[in-house]
């Protein structure tokens, strides 16, 4: 008797078990509510009884809450039923906070912004993640139908495994280039000089810069050319030779190619020294640091810098901010342009939108995300609110309302809106709606990408590596790139470029060049068979 007691009571219990293990299951399938009763797969709201939802995302520096005031963001929680609570992080502190995030097993809901957790922390850390392409094809139409419009948006989503765990996102009102040439007019104006247009142009300018008094003081105190740390690498453009992503890797004639050990970089290296040589860059390049170089391009007393590269001329340059122009890619010694950038614009980001896996609401997160992907709902995360920060005008136009008086523009703009970070999809069509100031902010790049953009070269696109390539990765890289930067600081500074070029590139592949080299073509090939 007492045996069969026993063995109907385990019965019993195995049964709560079992019973609890397919609760939860429901739950987790259903998105931790009834699909029936509280979810609606269609309109708003997304759920009948408000849920909340905890999203943590990273702001630059200090920059704080204050975007969760944005209108549209407050509208959203009323008509979807969705709460936010908003989990704001520092850039300052991150890094430490990041890892004892990982190493806890616990994540928020939802992480939104690229500057949180990068590509290799998603990888190394996936089980923390949930694959996001049925959730796309189920409950996200807007994004759905971005992808479909814009293939680009899926090949950078798209990891290694053929599954999609981050969301991405295509900015407004961004330009197809990057770093443009930029020269103090003023210099050429006090010279009689035209604008430079090709490398020989340029090396007469400078040299004119150096030995000519151009900031009419007396002294021969004019840096024609400086930088912290190492030279200026966007110089290496009029060689052809652009770099986007930073690892060296170009893109030429549909080939891969690895620049530091191609002729183009040998060649761009020789010119290079000869301007140091003549005192054209400045010594002090190598050695100083960032302050340093700001205190020449700040100096109170007159301007010492001729020439740079810059996102807009007036980005760096203090109370002599308006003698500077952007200027025209400079022709090479083969008679070409080439102008750093992406042919598509530098409009699209990955990884702004993460779900966990310990969110309980995947399906309504999805739908929440999606409302996110219109071409209104995008312009009001980067600017502002309409009404706040945008004025949209009756023939259904938007331009930008001007800041408080002593405010920056891009300093209203992050505190009013999510900015670059963050779900945002505007499309072609819907950007020729946006009216932008052609003078100033992001209006003022547009109109200055018009000297470079057909110039703009093919980049090594934003590819994604397996878990195993980025565990090989940084033991390679660090000490390649070391050497590279080391050595052209050697050859820049005393030459004799031709006669250690041969040891230089076998002492690269002896630190293991070819493979890194094949981790790069695997992981282009890769992306290129996204479809």
């Amino acid at each position: 008797m007492k045996r069969a007691l026993l063995y109907l009571t385990l019965l019993s219990m195995l049964g709560t078990v079992l019973w609890g293990c397919s609760s939860d299951n429901k739950k987790e399938n259903t998105g931790g509510t009834s699909a029936t009763e509280n979810f609606n797969k269609e309109g708003l709201p997304i759920v009948n009884e408000p849920i909340t939802l905890d999203v943590l995302t990273v702001r630059w520096g200090n920059m704080g809450d204050s975007f969760t005031t944005n209108t549209w963001l407050q509208e959203l929680e009323k008509n979807t039923n969705v709460k936010i609570n908003w989990q704001v992080m520092s850039s300052n502190d991150w890094g430490e906070q990041r890892s004892v995030m990982l190493a806890s097993g616990k994540l928020p809901d939802v992480i939104i912004g690229d500057q949180a957790f990068g590509a290799s922390d998603i990888i190394n850390n996936v089980s923390y993640f949930r694959p996001l392409d049925d959730l796309i094809d189920e409950h996200m139409p807007n994004l759905k139908a971005a992808m479909e419009e814009t293939p680009l948006l899926k090949k950078i989503s798209t990891f290694p495994d053929d599954k999609i765990y981050s969301l991405p996102a295509r900015l407004p009102a961004r330009p197809k280039s990057g770093a443009q040439p930029v020269i103090n007019k003023a210099w050429l104006d006090q010279l009689g000089l035209k604008v430079p247009t090709n490398i020989d142009e340029l090396y007469t300018v400078l040299k004119a810069f150096k030995e000519q008094d151009p900031n009419n003081n007396g002294k021969q105190d004019e840096i024609p050319v400086s930088n912290s740390g190492d030279i200026d690498v966007n110089m290496l453009s009029i060689f052809g030779i652009t770099d986007l992503r930073g690892n060296n890797m170009m893109v030429k004639d549909d080939k891969l190619v690895y620049y530091p050990t191609s002729e183009e970089y040998k060649e761009a290296l020789k010119w290079m020294h000869k301007l140091y040589d003549e005192g054209i860059i400045d010594r002090e390049s190598f050695t100083q640091d960032e302050t340093m170089l700001s205190a020449k391009r700040q100096n109170p007393d007159a301007p010492l810098i001729g020439f740079s590269y810059q996102w807009i001329p007036d980005a760096v340059f203090g109370q002599w901010s308006d003698q500077y122009i952007t200027i025209a890619p400079i022709k090479g010694p083969d008679g070409k342009g080439y102008q750093l950038g992406e042919p598509d614009g530098l409009s699209f980001r990955r990884n702004e939108v993460l779900i966990t896996t310990f969110n309980k609401y995947p399906e309504v997160t999805a739908r929440w995300i999606d409302q996110f992907y219109t071409g209104e709902a995008s312009i009001q995360n980067f600017w502002g609110a309409i009404g706040t920060s945008i004025e949209k005008s009756e023939d259904g136009t938007y331009s930008l309302m001007a800041p408080p008086e002593g405010t920056s523009a891009d300093a209203w703009y992050w505190e009013k809106s999510l900015r670059d970070f963050g779900p945002k999809y505007v499309s072609p069509s819907f950007e020729e709606k946006i009216k932008l100031d052609p003078t100033t902010g992001d209006g003022l790049k547009q109109e200055l990408d018009k000297l470079g953009a057909e110039y703009v070269t093919v980049p090594y696109p934003d590819v994604l590596y397996t878990a195993e390539e980025y565990q090989e990765l940084p033991t390679l890289t660090t000490d390649i790139n070391s050497y590279i930067a080391s050595t052209r600081a050697q050859w820049v500074s005393k030459g004799e470029i031709d006669e250690n070029w041969d040891a230089y590139v076998k002492q690269l592949n002896d630190m293991g060049l070819p493979k890194l080299i094949k981790i790069y073509e695997d992981a282009y090939n890769r992306y290129m068979s996204v479809e």
